[in-house]
């Protein structure tokens, strides 16, 4: 069955400390914050980041929202991001900026089944991020 479903809109990530993790992905992945945030009771629950092409819904734990996964907390998420340079360039990137790289480069395959190369590193709230590159 062909359905008209296009890509991803956007991924709910579950945080502790909102400021924190926005200033974490505008340093390490040069996420922007291109949205008025979400409000609850005048405290930001919801902000919306955009990294690449994607978009991430940053929700501050506790938020007051129930429409979540029953166990969405911090630390919770394993995600890659598409590095559309040489894999090399990311590990100086992430060294240039103090994240220590847990694991890689490491051969992958990316979802359109090109060889690729990844590595791996840990956000403030132990999320799993993943870069990967097909470029040589």
């Amino acid at each position: 069955m062909d359905l008209p479903i296009g890509p991803i809109d956007h991924v709910a990530y579950p945080v502790a400390d909102l400021p924190a993790m926005v200033g974490f992905l505008s340093r390490v992945l040069g996420a922007r914050c291109t949205r008025e945030p979400h409000r609850i009771d005048g405290e930001v629950a919801v902000q919306q980041v955009e990294v690449g092409d994607a978009l991430l819904s940053l929700h501050r734990h506790g938020n007051g929202l129930d429409l979540a996964a029953p166990a969405a907390a911090p630390g919770c998420l394993d995600i890659c991001f598409r590095w559309n340079a040489p894999i090399g360039t990311a590990i100086a990137h992430l060294a240039a900026v103090g994240v220590a790289v847990i694991e890689g480069p490491v051969p992958r395959r990316s979802a359109a089944g090109e060889p690729g190369q990844s590595v791996y590193f840990r956000d403030p709230d132990g999320n799993l991020v993943e870069l990967m590159s097909t470029t040589s």
